[in-house]
C-alpha cells in the first residue's frame, strides 16, 4: 500500500463557520469554499496551514453520515484521507488486510466529483480512500 498519499484529515465540527473562523485564528487559511454534499447531507471546507490539509466536516441535519458521530465525538479529528491511483485496487487490497468499507464507492462534489469510499479497521479506526484520477 505505498502508492496512497496522504491527502487531509477529516475533522468533525459541529458549526462549520465558526470552527472556519477558529482555525484561521490560528493561522489555517480556507482553500475552498464551503460546499454542500447533498450525497451525504454535510458541508465541507477545505483549510490548509504549514503543508497539512484539514477537512472540516458539518452534518448538515439529523439525517447527515455524520449525525451520530457528532454527538458522540464533538469536534474532533475522525479519519485520514488517502489517494490512490486505483481506488477499486486499493479497496479489494484493503479488504484483504482487514479493513471493511462501510459505504460503496460514491462521487464526493467538495473533490471535484472524485470517488470515494470509506472503510472502518479495528485498529485503526475509520480512514477514507480518494481516487486521484478526475471523472471523464
Amino acid at each position: 500500500m505505498n502508492h496512497l498519499k496522504v491527502h487531509h484529515i477529516g475533522y468533525l465540527v459541529k458549526h462549520i463557520d465558526k470552527a472556519l473562523s477558529e482555525f484561521e485564528r490560528l493561522g489555517y487559511a480556507a482553500v475552498s469554499q464551503v460546499v454542500f454534499d447533498g450525497i451525504r447531507k454535510i458541508h465541507i471546507c477545505f483549510i490548509e496551514k504549514d503543508g497539512y490539509r484539514i477537512e472540516l466536516v458539518s452534518p448538515a441535519d439529523s439525517s447527515s453520515v455524520v449525525a451520530g458521530l457528532i454527538k458522540k465525538y464533538k469536534n474532533s479529528p475522525y479519519h485520514l484521507c488517502y489517494e490512490t491511483p486505483d481506488l477499486d485496487a486499493s479497496l479489494a487490497a484493503l479488504a484483504g488486510e482487514g479493513f471493511t468499507a462501510i459505504d460503496m464507492p460514491t462521487p464526493a462534489p467538495a473533490l471535484q466529483n472524485r470517488r470515494v469510499v470509506f472503510l472502518m479497521n479495528p485498529f485503526l479506526g475509520m480512514i477514507e480512500l480518494l481516487e486521484n484520477r478526475f471523472p471523464e
